[in-house]
């Protein structure tokens, strides 16, 4: 798995643990909303510093971002529709 798609996979991965909408998110992190479902979607290339940011609003080290899921484990899904805090 490429480096940007192990970012939005255990981005979106953990943002749904935590039961956080990416509007939350990017508001906690002072990050664009648009611009972080796009490091989900992997259009976008985040910077160290924007990592840093993302991982501290998380509460987790920066590394979390990286790990590499299992072969068989299943993409994580979105959170349901509606907003979440």
């Amino acid at each position: 798995m490429k480096g940007r798609a192990l970012v939005a996979w255990n981005l979106r991965r953990v943002r749904v643990a935590q039961g956080l909408s990416q509007e939350r998110l990017a508001a906690d992190a002072g990050v664009d909303r648009a611009y972080l479902g796009g490091m989900e979607r992997q259009v976008e290339n985040p910077t160290v510093d924007l990592l840093d940011k993302i991982a501290e609003a998380l509460s987790i080290p920066m590394s979390e971002l990286f790990v590499t899921p299992a072969d068989d484990e299943a993409p994580p899904k979105p959170l349901r529709g509606g907003r979440r805090g």
